[in-house]
């Protein structure tokens, strides 16, 4: 992963894990409902440790029933987690 963009991918990592578990799910259980993505998967990408496809985002953001927006938005407020 390109280290100039490792604060946008734990940005979206953290927004992830946020609205996974407002939705009240697992890993597992959003990683059925997403093609192509098993929970270790979407563990790497919450971790910020994935260099992942727009597309695989759109795949996440569908079975969250939420707009990319989401994911994508803002500053990441706890830069520990």
């Amino acid at each position: 992963m390109v280290n100039k963009y490792l604060e946008i991918y734990k940005r979206i990592g953290f927004n992830l894990k946020q609205e996974r578990k407002k939705a009240k799910l697992t890993q597992g259980q959003l990683a059925e409902k997403t093609a192509k993505l098993d929970a270790s998967k979407i563990s790497d990408i919450e971790n910020g440790k994935e260099d992942f496809m727009f597309s695989t985002l759109l795949e996440i953001a569908n079975g969250l029933g939420i707009d990319i927006e989401k994911l994508t938005k803002g500053e990441r407020t706890n830069k520990t987690k």
